[in-house]
């Protein structure tokens, strides 16, 4: 329980922050002020500014809807396609359980900043380009869970009495077996989103992620490298934003594991 508090406090900062930044910004994130580059942080920008004068604040604040979005997007279309995918072969079983896990075994073999990279020399980079790559990259992590899963529950007795009474195999899924697989189901979400945050920096940290002018977490590490000696805030402060993010997440799902 614990873990969990701690795990929903960090998150719902970062969700505040993040929503705020739809209705209000100290200064536009692409404002540049050259004559307040590399400021550090003060009263007027609380973080200070990046290389081009740029408040670090207003950028982290809507660098947060990308990584956000994007990971909460992509581990939900990841978990659906997962999900449908592993009930059919989990449950149907035969040819369709040994089509579908010899197809995640080859989308498993594809990591998705591969595929971000694949997808971004037929596609222009961007965040149509991460989010279908870390989509793709997460339905055999879910789609394996739920074929496990299903395939120990659907020898239990009351499925076999639930089929023996001429229920339907639509039915069986959502009453019985969907209910007793969603704690696991929740807890591989929250890890997955961790997962999909680092991705996305690190997708946009190689440039096939958010294109500049717009900021980003990872886009954000990635123009402070050439001044993190001179201006260290310029990584912490975009560093710190990812690293209590993943905690986050990462605490949720231990928390619901754990039950506490």
């Amino acid at each position: 329980m614990v873990m969990r508090r701690w795990g929903t406090v960090i998150l719902g900062l970062v969700f505040l922050l993040t929503v705020l930044s739809f209705f209000y910004t100290p200064y536009r994130p692409e404002q540049i002020q050259i004559s307040r580059r590399l400021q550090p942080p003060s009263r007027l920008h609380f973080f200070g500014t990046d290389h081009l004068g740029r408040d670090i604040f207003s950028r982290l604040l809507v660098g947060g809807r990308v990584s956000l979005l994007i990971g909460v997007g992509a581990v939900l279309l990841g978990a659906v396609g997962g999900i449908v995918l592993g009930m059919a072969a989990g449950f149907v079983g035969n040819f369709v359980d040994e089509l579908v896990m010899r197809v995640s075994d080859g989308m498993q073999s594809l990591p998705s900043i591969l595929l971000a990279l694949l997808f971004a020399t037929v596609w222009q980079p961007g965040p149509v380009v991460i989010l279908w790559a870390i989509a793709v990259g997460n339905i055999p992590i879910f789609l394996r869970l739920t074929r496990n899963q299903v395939l120990s529950i659907k020898k239990r007795p009351y499925v076999e009495a639930a089929q023996a009474l001429g229920n339907g195999s639509g039915g069986i899924i959502w009453r019985h077996i969907l209910p007793n697989i969603k704690d696991a189901l929740i807890v591989q979400f929250s890890v997955s989103l961790a997962g999909a945050i680092l991705a996305e920096s690190s997708l946009s940290y190689l440039g096939v992620g958010i294109q500049p002018p717009h900021p980003s977490w990872g886009g954000m590490l990635r123009e402070a490298q050439a001044y993190a000696s001179m201006a260290p805030w310029l990584v912490v402060v975009p560093g710190l934003a990812i690293g209590l993010t993943v905690i986050g997440f990462n605490l949720l799902g231990s928390g619901w594991t754990n039950g506490r």
